[in-house]
């Protein structure tokens, strides 16, 4: 039987404002990537994040990104490889505290954004981040987009790697993700082609890049954006076209 792990980033209000519908979305997914502040999210918002993630019963993960709040993480910040593996520490290390704090389990880890989106394409900031993943707990799961620089340095980590996949973003012919610059041409805005699109990276193993070729690609944990206002509508569209379809959702901890 085909399985597939859901997940979601949550966590990213931060103070008086409000981003997504946390407690529903949930529902909806079997892992979570909680925000630790630095690019979205705060020690509040952690601390309750983490607890109802825990009474759900789903997949806890930090989900780490460059400090830059005011760009949403999503800015690509010229720093050195010592800060990259600094920062990715200090955020691993706060979440992994509020788990502590109630009782659950830190699983594992998806970098955010900028970050992520570099780490695909550059080894050497693959290689910081994996390292300090390794560092912090070389039994966390390290989430990276699809056959990434990210997911081969996790690899020579001997760390359990997910290879990740987007629902509601398009693709380059390199297997990137096409850069959110680009506007529409970035997203997919229809649940229906979203659907379809998972379907046939889970069953085919592959996607269509906005060039027209057939890319190949895995799928082992499937992103739904928390802070798209469609998401818990399409979560649960989604999750129901996996059932008929035949593939079992479980976390990819599980597996």
């Amino acid at each position: 039987m085909l399985t597939v792990d859901l997940n979601s980033d949550i966590g990213e209000s931060f103070g008086v404002y409000q981003i997504g519908n946390d407690h529903e979305l949930i529902k909806a997914v079997t892992s979570v990537n909680i925000a630790c502040g630095y690019h979205a999210g705060d020690h509040n918002t952690m601390a309750q994040t983490v607890k109802i993630s825990a009474h759900q019963g789903v997949q806890i993960g930090a989900h780490p990104g460059y400090q830059d709040v005011a760009g949403f993480g999503r800015r690509f910040i010229q720093t050195s490889l010592d800060d990259i593996y600094h920062m990715v520490v200090y955020q691993i290390s706060a979440l992994k505290g509020f788990c502590s704090l109630h009782q659950t389990a830190l699983k594992h880890v998806k970098p955010h954004g900028a970050l992520y989106n570099e780490a695909a394409i550059n080894p050497e900031v693959a290689s910081a981040i994996a390292q300090a993943v390794a560092d912090c707990d070389a039994s966390l799961i390290l989430y990276g987009l699809s056959g990434s620089e990210l997911v081969k340095a996790g690899q020579e980590k001997q760390l359990k790697v997910a290879n990740e996949v987007f629902a509601d973003r398009t693709y380059l012919s390199d297997g990137t993700l096409t850069p959110r610059h680009l506007g529409e041409k970035a997203m997919i805005t229809n649940s229906k082609l979203a659907v379809a699109q998972v379907l046939t990276m889970i069953k085919e193993q592959k996607v269509k890049s906005i060039e027209g070729k057939w890319v190949p690609i895995k799928a082992d944990t499937v992103c739904i954006h928390g802070d798209n206002e469609d998401a818990i509508r399409f979560g649960k569209e989604l999750r129901r076209a996996l059932a008929v379809e035949g593939v079992q959702v479980v976390p990819y901890s599980l597996r």
